[in-house]
């Protein structure tokens, strides 16, 4: 049920990595709308950790539509990092070190500890469209 229902949401999508691009705009939203800068950080991380969660899920429409990473899970299996980690590295494996960046900022920095500090979140941002470009280049319909 999980798999059929992914592959009918990623085919209702008219081009993934236009979503992903989405997803990265709505966190940038949400960082300007209600994080609060103040200076060199933001007020209230509440806000930044859900900006680095909408742009770590951004990443990875981006990566899903490019790589198979979820092709060979078993029902109700999540992929894990490590999946993506080692499909991008197959693919391009310049590619693992701006991945590694965008997980550990994104997910992990901003989604988790909602580090406060403004050049942090702004480098994470740009982690996210390296992958994405990336990806928009590697997307065939």
């Amino acid at each position: 049920m999980v798999k059929s229902s992914y592959i009918l949401i990623m085919a209702e999508l008219k081009h993934p990595i236009r979503e992903a691009e989405r997803y990265l705009q709505n966190a940038r939203e949400t960082l300007s709308e209600k994080a609060e800068k103040d200076g060199d950080y933001y007020n209230d991380s509440k806000y930044v950790k859900t900006a680095g969660n909408t742009a770590w899920n951004g990443v990875l429409v981006a990566l899903d539509a490019v790589l198979d990473v979820r092709k060979n899970l078993k029902k109700g299996q999540r992929p894990e990092f490590k999946d993506y980690q080692n499909a991008i590295a197959k693919k391009d494996s310049k590619m693992v070190r701006p991945l590694l960046g965008a997980y550990e900022s994104l997910h992990k920095a901003m989604g988790y500890d909602g580090n406060p500090v403004y050049k942090v979140v702004q480098s994470s941002l740009e982690q996210a469209n390296i992958i994405i470009a990336w990806a928009d280049k590697h997307y065939q319909n």
